[in-house]
């Protein structure tokens, strides 16, 4: 069952390991005894794993502490960010210390940014507990947190040494949080993979039901898709971008309504059929590879219809911010076919309401 891969950069390249009872072998987390370390986890996660992850370190000879924040998105926060600096502050950690994320997307992404940030950069290691942060965040060392008016505008770009992943984690994660991480998943397949978005057609039910190696393979084709695309182009300046498909339709949704309000993947979800119908109306994509798509989405009991709340005007302020801008002008990443994606320019804003009120 056991999975390793390589993101390969240079210097910098980390490991990735995939299995059971992960979380609880010290061979995967790179460390070695005497180093001290801060582990960053939540409410929710910390009765779960914090005493197995605690005790299998300290028996290694490993010094620990460890900083609990609440859980949600509406917690990804410069407040968030500065409890965990200042618990390492307060307990005298140096440069030699090792920053452990302990969580999912949000303890993952600000423990990384207070990691690049804490005496201008020590090391940390991903233990991603969701399958969202599985298959997507904890790998590429994309570090922010959110402000009111945009979602991911204050980070860095910050690779782990590390990324352990163990899918026996999945067993605690809510239904409702396994149907967001499917979106990341199907994501992978609309963008790069034409042959894993069928085979995603074919396994989504086993997913759903944690079949322990169909998750394992799912789980390590997304990491190794997103590795080559992040060895290509680390901090995004061209092939990355393609990875925010659906990502800007949907980080407006969860600005607009406040985050934590739709998950991140139940707003990628929609996001991705807004881009779909985006590029139908420029002559991009077919009606047909929209309704593959939809039922994709279905079946892994996701959002497929925009919040009625939100009129298709109210996405544009927050899709104006999004980091993909030029001067001003809309860029957004559209499907051409399953299996490939274009960023295209300048794409008027009346594409993008009428792609909005399709949805």
């Amino acid at each position: 069952m056991l999975k390793t891969l390589t993101v390969s950069l240079s210097d910098r390249s980390y490991p990735i390991t995939i299995g059971e009872h992960t979380l609880t072998n010290f061979e995967y987390f790179k460390l070695k005894p005497g180093q001290r370390v801060l582990i960053a986890t939540n409410e929710t996660i910390a009765p779960l794993y914090l005493p197995s992850l605690t005790n299998m370190l300290e028996q290694n000879g490993i010094k620990t502490d460890h900083v609990i924040v609440p859980d949600g998105e509406q917690y990804k926060t410069m407040e968030t960010w500065n409890i965990m600096l200042s618990t390492l502050l307060k307990n005298n950690h140096t440069r030699n210390s090792i920053l452990i994320a302990l969580g999912g997307g949000v303890i993952g992404d600000v423990a990384g940014f207070a990691a690049a940030c804490y005496q201008r950069g020590i090391k940390f290691i991903q233990v991603p507990t969701t399958l969202l942060s599985q298959v997507d965040s904890s790998v590429g060392g994309k570090t922010a947190i959110n402000h009111p008016l945009g979602k991911n505008m204050i980070g860095a770009f910050y690779q782990p040494q590390s990324v352990v992943i163990d899918l026996n984690c999945l067993k605690t994660l809510p239904m409702r949080e396994l149907s967001a991480g499917l979106a990341e998943v199907i994501k992978y397949g609309v963008i790069l993979d034409p042959t894993f978005f069928s085979w995603l057609e074919n396994n989504i039910d086993a997913l759903l039901e944690l079949e322990p190696s169909t998750m394992s393979y799912c789980i390590y084709h997304c990491c190794k898709l997103k590795a080559q695309v992040v060895a290509s182009d680390e901090t995004e300046q061209d092939m990355r971008a393609i990875l925010n498909l659906g990502h800007t339709y949907g980080h407006a949704i969860e600005a607009e309504l406040g985050y934590g309000n739709w998950l991140h993947g139940e707003a990628v979800s929609v996001g991705i059929l807004m881009a779909a119908q985006a590029a139908k109306l420029l002559g991009h994509f077919t009606e047909s590879d929209i309704e593959r798509i939809k039922n994709l989405l279905i079946k892994a009991q996701l959002p497929v219809a925009r919040p009625p709340q939100m009129s298709a005007q109210s996405y544009i302020p927050h899709m104006l911010r999004d980091k993909k801008v030029l001067s001003g002008k809309l860029r957004l990443v559209l499907p051409t076919k399953i299996g490939h994606v274009e960023v295209i320019d300048d794409v008027s804003q009346d594409i993008v309401l009428k792609s909005i009120e399709l949805c």
